[in-house]
């Protein structure tokens, strides 16, 4: 049977970044690789435990997105993206590329919308598997559906 797995990546490096906040991760050059790690372990459980036929990561763009421009004040009190998760994103683009995973960015839009239409599609002709911690998507797209939420390991905050 095929195995879609979408994966949210910024819900996934965030979640990272966050759970090794009292402990980071730290290499030889000084940089925390925190929110790397926690990432590549988790695409790791992905692959060796679901054994996906098929998988995708979506990333938000930069920019703004069509709810910006339908609403100005839309994520406004956001806070800003932590530098070390601005720098890990790059090192992370890098190894999905390496992993031969395609990377799902398109302009205008953010990853929940790329995935909910995926999904949506996909599941007209088989399983679908979001891989995340939030449980928002599950009840967006059609057919048959399956929610994974990551393993407790890395749930500390």
């Amino acid at each position: 049977m095929d195995k879609l797995f979408l994966l949210d990546a910024y819900a996934l490096i965030y979640r990272a970044y966050y759970a090794f906040i009292k402990s980071p991760r730290i290499n030889s050059k000084g940089f925390n690789t925190s929110a790397v790690l926690g990432f590549v372990n988790t695409l790791e459980e992905v692959l060796k435990k679901e054994n996906p036929t098929h998988i995708g990561v979506a990333f938000d763009p930069a920019g703004p997105t069509f709810r910006h421009e339908a609403y100005e004040q839309y994520k406004a009190q956001r806070e800003e993206t932590p530098e070390v998760i601005r720098l890990s994103v790059p090192i992370i683009k890098d190894i999905i590329r390496a992993y031969r995973i395609p990377i799902l960015e398109i302009p205008g839009y953010e990853a929940d919308d790329v995935i909910g239409t995926l999904a949506t599609e996909a599941g007209k002709r088989r399983d679908h598997y979001l891989y995340d911690d939030t449980r928002q998507r599950l009840w967006s797209t059609g057919g048959r559906k399956c929610l994974h939420v990551p393993s407790q390991a890395y749930r500390r905050f």
